[in-house]
């Protein structure tokens, strides 16, 4: 009989130890928390501060109890494993309710020590009233101090999903909320022009945003009072919210001389093993490889800790599964607005070098006559010799689930956009279009591929006018739409009177092509280049695009 230790519960733990279990009924398995509770939601918090979800218990997925009774795994809450001795095969730790210490022996030990928040050493961090959303208790602390000191004004540093989600609970109960962020825009592993109307959001719904700010100093008498920040302005506040960042709990594995990747990060194999063959990790604290890029990556993520969990608990007992890796799949909603991304962004391809291209579109979740319909934004990226989809951002309001999902699947298969033109998706008028936005996306980035149509992109567009670049844009709204609002220099020649006044454009010089979201000037592309144009670029996404990309700060 195989005696099984897992370090650390919640995502990864609690699923190794129940895969471990469903693998080897024989098995001894105990497991090592220290914190209070073994099995809970983790990203459930922000909606648990916020009221949604309403109770603790709500928040707890398995009991200790439970743990026992129908797992028969032995549950060690609050006890804290401080080493690893290799050579004798057991792990060291301290009972913290208690301070006794403890050692227990294993045949195969899995780490899921999970992630620390990241608190860095600024002046009065440590003041009363700064809290991080990371456990069940830290909540419970965060919902009583904002009852008991009557919490008017709060602030919330990091605007990653955390910061986003804490934000909008923190709205909901009414609060003034001020949001700092030390980059350009919200949700920093999205490119700037898809955070736009997030931005614009924000700030329409009271939203105090600070986009490239850093805290310098927190001060108050014992309690925070107010923020410092690098541009020199102060705020007031009653309470703050660190959303920094999350930071593996590596600390057991490097005093075990566990290998470290560049990443920071353990090194497992694609059986979760680690250096040491007797011990597997999972979860937070590990390496995870990039299905677009082959290379390792940290991914905070449930649904990658949920699955390295199971397969480490299974190979830890005999088993032979494998974990594939991850594309960072993630969504996030900030009101009635939803953010979803997987795969590339257009940064991380121009970082990791790539040949690729992208293209906008700006469809409706359904159909268009199907009432309560809502536009969406995508945004592709793809490889340019080959069509692979190495990347896909969402942005709407309904429906970005859905098509993340399809994007991430085709990510995984290594599917192209030409393969995303031939899905097959289900359709009715509430749900979708007959051309569902996922197959349109393929659409309009199969185009491209084929060289049917040549695109500029509003940040290409951007930068060769501010070069002085000559080139001729040509507006084909309606005179009534051009009015509203346009590109500088742009001719404003609607398109059902294009075929009549072609003439009057300078068929030799290099022309841009726009219209509302690119199918009007798709057409127009079409027509101008049966009468002999040459040199011509579309606007990918249109003006809509383009003001995503103009109004981005």
């Amino acid at each position: 009989m195989s005696k099984i230790v897992v370090v650390g519960g919640v995502a990864a733990g609690a699923s190794a130890a129940v895969k471990a279990r469903r693998t080897d009924e024989a098995a001894e398995i105990i497991m090592f928390e220290r914190g209070s509770y073994v099995s809970w939601a983790n990203c459930g918090l922000p909606y648990y501060v916020g009221g949604e979800i309403k109770t603790q218990a709500d928040l707890v997925l398995v009991s200790e109890a439970l743990f026992d009774r129908r797992f028969n795994i032995a549950v060690k809450a609050r006890h804290e494993v401080t080493g690893i001795d290799r050579v004798n095969k057991k792990i060291t730790g301290i009972q913290l309710d208690t301070g006794e210490s403890f050692e227990e022996s294993y045949d195969k030990l899995i780490l899921a020590p999970g992630g620390r928040p990241v608190r860095p050493p600024i002046p009065g961090i440590d003041l009363n009233g700064i809290f991080t959303v990371t456990t069940i208790p830290e909540a419970d602390k965060i919902k009583q101090y904002m009852n008991n000191k009557g919490v008017k004004k709060a602030v919330v540093i990091g605007a990653g999903f955390i910061g986003l989600e804490t934000l909008e609970a923190l709205t909901n109960q009414g609060l003034e909320v001020s949001l700092v962020e030390g980059t350009q825009h919200v949700l920093p592993i999205f490119d700037i022009e898809m955070t736009t109307g997030i931005h614009q959001y924000l700030r329409s719904n009271g939203v105090n945003l600070l986009l490239n700010e850093k805290v310098v100093a927190f001060g108050g008498e014992g309690t925070v009072q107010y923020l410092e920040l690098s541009s020199g302005k102060r705020l007031e506040t009653d309470m703050v919210i660190l959303s920094i960042g999350v930071a593996p709990e590596t600390k057991l594995a490097i005093e075990a001389g566990l290998t470290i990747g560049e990443t920071g990060g353990i090194t497992v194999s694609d059986t979760m093993q680690t250096s040491d063959p007797d011990i597997f990790a999972a979860g937070d604290a590990v390496e995870t490889l990039h299905w677009v890029t082959g290379k390792k990556v940290r991914l905070a993520l449930a649904g990658p800790a949920n699955k390295q969990g199971r397969v480490a608990g299974a190979n830890a007992v005999g088993g032979n599964m494998k974990y594939k890796g991850a594309a960072g799949s993630s969504i996030v909603r900030i009101g009635d607005m939803v953010a979803g991304k997987t795969g590339l962004a257009e940064k991380e391809a121009l970082t990791e070098g790539i040949e690729y291209f992208v293209s906008f579109i700006h469809p409706a979740n359904h159909a268009g006559y199907y009432p309560g319909g809502a536009g969406m934004t995508i945004k592709l990226v793809v490889e340019k010799q080959t069509g692979r989809l190495l990347g896909a951002q969402v942005i709407g309001k309904n429906g970005v689930d859905k098509r993340i999902d399809v994007f991430a699947s085709a990510i995984y298969a290594k599917q192209t956009v030409r393969d995303l033109e031939d899905l097959d998706l289900c359709y009715a008028p509430p749900f979708a279009s007959a051309k569902d936005p996922a197959i349109l996306a393929g659409y309009v980035a199969g185009n491209i591929l084929r060289g049917e149509i040549k695109t500029i992109t509003p940040r290409e567009l951007d930068e060769a006018l501010t070069q002085g670049k000559q080139l001729q844009v040509v507006d084909v709204r309606t005179v009534e739409e051009f009015k509203r609002g346009h590109i500088p220099g742009a001719i404003n020649v609607p398109l059902d009177e294009l075929r009549q006044k072609y003439t009057e454009l300078d068929q030799g010089k290099e022309t841009v092509v726009n219209c509302g979201v690119g199918y009007r000037s798709y057409l127009a592309y079409k027509i101008l280049q049966a009468r002999g144009f040459e040199n011509l670029l579309n606007l990918s996404g249109g003006i809509t695009s383009w003001n995503q990309w103009d109004n981005r700060g």
